[in-house]
């Protein structure tokens, strides 16, 4: 059971909760037999599940996206990655805590892994900003692409971010110019530039991780220009019309896919990668192994330029409608 049930999973969580009553009461008397009524209950949970993820509208999977026991950067770190080494500051300004990145390992492959890390509870949210990088977050990633590009190191990303902070300080300290910086770096390195979307992939906050060889997706995250709630606030001047937005951004990974915006969806546990932490990290990291391997098959200059060549193709021709 988890924890944080979403809107729309509320007949689930009162069938899961009598479930969980039941053995309960059963716990504290022994001579209670409630195995039989427990078990009918599981299996319709077990169904009641499947038809809701079935065919999650984009509204939906904004919410699966930003659930709170999702999976974030630093599990993925902690269970991927070996001799893992934290590299931090931006050398200029600050160190800043919604982006996490070092040296690593990825089995027998060394690796720079960069990321947005939200936090997981209250505290380490607040220290971790929700995931909202300031100008010294996207400078310290161009540092340790730079050092990836340098040693010759392939580069992984994990985007998880609501979108760049919006406070005036960071604008004060060149905000755009970072992130339209950090979207250069990506494109010029000669390494690999593997990036997954974990969770939300918000505005050019994303982009600036996200520019690589091989972009993938899980299953229920998303990836758009702006959240729902800020495009209906800006086209509808009522941020309740967030499911409408939703729709018309096309910010599921389906619907990404579909425009060759991505290149691969991951496959996420019934219930979303929330109920089945494990599964989806194996799920991420085989995904990542495998796109690692077939990209350092291919010299520097070639994944410079297919690179280049992938997100000018995008921009002179357009989106499939």
């Amino acid at each position: 059971m988890t924890k944080n049930y979403l809107d729309f999973e509320k007949p689930l969580a009162e069938i899961e909760g009598k479930a969980e009553e039941l053995r309960a009461m059963a716990r504290a008397n022994e001579e209670m037999d409630v195995k039989g009524e427990a078990e009918a209950l599981d299996k319709k949970a077990e169904q009641m599940l499947v038809d809701l993820y079935k065919n999650l509208s984009p509204w939906r999977k904004c919410q699966v996206a930003r659930h709170p026991e999702r999976p974030h950067c630093k599990d993925y770190i902690d269970a991927l990655f070996t001799e893992y080494t934290p590299l931090a500051g931006d050398r200029n300004f600050a160190d800043d805590h919604a982006v996490m990145g070092g040296l690593a390992r990825m089995g027998d492959i060394p690796v720079m892994v960069i990321g947005h890390e939200k936090g997981h509870d209250t505290k380490s949210r607040i220290e971790r900003n929700f995931g909202m990088a300031r100008p010294e977050g996207y400078r310290k990633a161009i540092r340790l692409m730079d050092l990836a590009d340098r040693f010759c190191l392939p580069v992984v990303s994990l985007v998880d971010t609501p979108g760049a902070y919006p406070g005036k300080g960071a604008e004060e300290r060149g905000q755009s110019e970072a992130i339209a910086r950090s979207t250069e770096k990506c494109l010029s390195l000669n390494v690999p530039l593997v990036s997954v979307i974990i969770g939300e992939g918000g505005s050019g906050g994303a982009v600036a991780f996200a520019t690589g060889n091989t972009v993938m997706m899980l299953e229920h995250s998303v990836y758009s220009v702006i959240s729902p709630e800020g495009c209906a606030s800006i086209l509808w001047k009522d941020a309740e019309k967030m499911r409408e937005a939703a729709e018309a951004l096309r910010l599921t990974a389906q619907d990404l896919k579909n425009l060759g915006v991505i290149d691969r969806i991951i496959s996420e546990p019934v219930g979303g990668a929330h109920r089945g932490v494990g599964q989806t990290i194996a799920a991420v990291g085989h995904a990542i192994e495998a796109e690692l391997k077939a990209l350092g098959k291919k010299k520097p200059g070639e994944l410079k330029a297919s690179r280049r060549e992938k997100y000018l193709k995008m921009g002179s021709q357009g989106l499939a409608a």
